[in-house]
């Protein structure tokens, strides 16, 4: 099982979140948009990669997207879920 915290490191250093930490992060906070994190379609990319190479899970139903990728709690859930 990934923790929660390890987690918010590898989104740190796959985006490039220089001035962030984990602590930074709320589980609960919006991934997209003005309220969370801020992220955008590129790095929505680069998050989709980074969680293939470093856990190999694979997201692949797009219908789930906006579910999944809604806080970090909901993605966490997800790769805990289908980790290899």
């Amino acid at each position: 099982m990934i923790s929660s915290e390890s987690f918010k490191q590898v989104l740190i250093d796959a985006l490039n979140l220089e001035d962030m930490t984990p602590d930074d992060i709320e589980n609960d906070a919006p991934l997209f948009g003005d309220d969370g994190l801020g992220l955008d379609s590129v790095d929505s990319i680069e998050l989709v990669l980074a969680i293939e190479k470093e856990y190999g899970v694979k997201i692949t139903d797009s219908t789930l997207y906006e579910t999944i990728f809604a806080s970090v709690k909901n993605l966490l859930a997800y790769i805990n879920d289908n980790k290899k």
